[in-house]
């Protein structure tokens, strides 16, 4: 089998996608406001909602994809669950998917999501 060597992304395009998937964020529920203040500005905004997660869960999907190929392709579940010793180019395997885990913002993500939404509903509420 051949082996892919896995890395981590630059910071730059980390924050990119983290920036992007945000922003996405904030438009689907600025919908809200813009449905009452100004509804013309409701499709544009939606386009950029959807485009903008177009791209976000695609990279979140291929970061997801080479992750769980790494612990395949190194068997790592099954060389951890044997006690099994890890060679060098197994333990950089384990460091760039902990790494990866670490460097991650998907938790910050998600949590700005659930505020975002608690903030959507509140300004809809006080609107209507």
């Amino acid at each position: 089998m051949n082996k892919h060597r896995p890395h981590i992304l630059p910071r730059y395009v980390i924050y990119g996608f983290f920036v992007l998937g945000l922003l996405s964020a904030i438009a689907f529920r600025s919908i809200i406001v813009f449905q009452h203040l100004e509804p013309g500005w409701v499709r544009p905004v939606w386009y950029l909602g959807v485009v903008g997660y177009l791209f976000f869960f695609l990279y979140r999907y291929s970061i997801s994809r080479k992750r769980k190929r790494a612990i395949a392709e190194y068997e790592l579940i099954e060389k951890v669950k044997a006690n099994a010793c890890l060679t060098d180019e197994d333990r950089e395997v384990v460091v760039y998917l902990l790494s990866s885990l670490k460097k991650s913002m998907e938790d910050v993500n998600y949590f700005i999501i659930f505020i975002l939404s608690i903030v959507a509903i509140a300004i809809d509420l006080m609107l209507s």
